[in-house]
């Protein structure tokens, strides 16, 4: 079935027979039948769902990795550790910029081609990282790379938004989740495993074999589509959001640098702010905008990413705050302290099977209303943890954070599309796809601001000078910047994303 239309998935493997009654049903433009309403993905739909949840793993897991390894690429390469983060800014900064571009890419030349071609680019510039013999080398590939991660992001997750229908896309968002929660968690220890037992080309070498599996599967499962003809392209307003969130993200790489320079980051800050204003100035008054923000008219997509983007930011800041905790303020070991933040993914995964059973028996509001209290808690206990507490209690604690985030996550990320039309699909995905790269753009960042300014507040409190302190701090700020989603989620109404309920009831 495709989003919204009825109709059947044609030219795929296990897509639904003419001779399936719910399909003929649905063909002759009636209902489904009484005794199929409760919705049920097709396995050609399940494929091509995790197979974007996949591709989407990459894609996350390569915007991180690199952090762990810096020392000994530096070495390799004859640089410092500190320079390595241009090969992370450079892949961040170019899927910020191209980001907005997919909505318009997509139509003009269909998803499954360009989704397919995405991932050729990112496996090929993935094989030319691994190549890379100095610094500027690395950077430019690692632009490639950010190419094709900036197409297969957002045009991945349009492919499943159109072959699904409405009463499954709670299920559906359920898959392309996991891969947010679960890159960031896995990206030190994978990364930190990697460089200790083998090469750092390991680490964009391993996408190779993976990538070209992710093609032919991509070829096997994901329905062709029709390409359009769309408005000619908006240059302008592209210049714009990209020098945006450019100079956002710019600010939020400085804000991490070892001696920020408060001058360049308070200026860079100063003028993402402006720019977007201009932007969003100029995107409400163009006729075909690079970025249609309409979609923010709609009250659960607007809920979805202005408290869901807060939320997402102090979230994901959380797995680059603990182990730097658990070393520096507790003096475990790397190893230790990667292993024990691995429980927030089994608190991930354990909850996972419920996420959809808890949407549907609650509602939207109620369970965004406690994934957002759960993050004001769980950070609230994080500045409370000390290195004399049990381990078995920190361990509850990483799993129980870990649940709460993946509750969060997927409420979220399926409330943005539940009242969103069908012809409104691609431009929403784009929108939703630009902000969330926005907020893991920043995630680190604000995690990096939140202790640096622990600092001085632990000493104008005169509190502890330990080194723990800061860290407790940090953590009291993220706790009191998660309040926000709390309050956006409190001021949904009961009915927010009904429809869904209505259609898995």
């Amino acid at each position: 079935m495709s989003g919204g239309s009825g109709q059947g998935l044609p030219d795929v493997q296990g897509a639904p027979a003419l001779s399936d009654p719910l399909t003929r049903h649905q063909l002759a433009g009636g209902p489904p039948p009484p005794d199929r309403l409760i919705a049920v993905m097709t396995s050609a739909q399940r494929n091509v769902a995790l197979l974007v949840a996949g591709a989407f793993f990459m894609e996350n897991l390569d915007g991180t990795i690199i952090a762990t390894a810096a020392p000994k690429m530096a070495q390799s390469l004859s640089v410092s550790s500190v320079d390595i983060s241009v090969a992370i800014t450079s892949y961040l900064l170019t899927l910020a910029v191209l980001i907005p571009a997919s909505g318009w890419v997509s139509e003009r030349w269909g998803p499954r081609r360009v989704f397919c071609v995405a991932i050729a680019i990112f496996t090929i510039a993935s094989a030319l990282c691994a190549a890379s013999t100095s610094l500027p080398e690395l950077a430019a590939t690692r632009v490639l790379q950010g190419v094709g991660g900036a197409m297969m992001v957002p045009v991945g997750r349009l492919t499943v938004l159109r072959i699904i229908d409405k009463q499954d896309l709670i299920r559906a968002i359920a898959y392309l989740t996991w891969p947010a929660l679960l890159a960031p968690v896995l990206a030190p220890a994978l990364g930190g495993v990697i460089v200790t037992y083998a090469s750092w080309r390991w680490i964009f070498l391993v996408n190779v074999p993976l990538g070209a599996m992710a093609i032919v599967l991509a070829l096997r499962v994901i329905p062709p589509s029709t390409q359009l003809r769309p408005p000619r392209f908006d240059w302008l307003g592209l210049g714009l959001t990209a020098s945006a969130l450019a100079s956002l993200l710019g600010a939020g790489e400085l804000a991490q640098a070892d001696r920020t320079d408060w001058v360049a980051l308070a200026g860079l800050g100063a003028v993402g702010v402006a720019l977007c204003g201009v932007a969003t100035a100029y995107l409400g008054r163009v006729e075909h905008p690079v970025l249609d923000l309409r979609a923010m008219r709609i009250q659960t997509f607007r809920v979805a990413h202005a408290g869901g983007l807060v939320y997402r930011v102090t979230i994901l800041a959380v797995p680059f705050l603990l182990p730097l905790m658990f070393q520096d303020g507790f003096g475990w070991s790397p190893v230790k302290a990667g292993l024990v933040v691995l429980f927030v993914f089994v608190g991930n995964i354990g909850i996972k099977p419920l996420t959809t059973p808890l949407l549907q028996r609650w509602g939207f509001r109620p369970v965004l209303i406690f994934a957002a209290w759960g993050a004001v808690l769980s950070q609230a206990c994080f500045a409370l943890l000390s290195g004399d507490m049990p381990l078995a209690a920190v361990l509850v604690l990483m799993t129980l954070s870990g649940a709460a985030r993946s509750i969060g996550f997927t409420a979220f990320n399926t409330m943005a599309f539940a009242d969103v039309e069908s012809e409104a699909m691609t431009a929403a995905n784009t929108l939703s796809s630009s902000l969330q790269q926005l907020a893991a753009g920043l995630g680190v960042a604000v995690g990096a601001l939140a202790l640096r300014v622990g600092g001085p507040i632990s000493s104008s409190l005169g509190l502890s000078g330990s080194a723990l302190t800061p860290y407790r701090v940090g953590f009291a700020v993220l706790a009191a910047i998660s309040l926000i989603p709390v309050i956006e989620a409190s001021r949904l109404p009961a009915s927010a994303g009904q429809q869904l309920r209505r259609l898995n009831a």
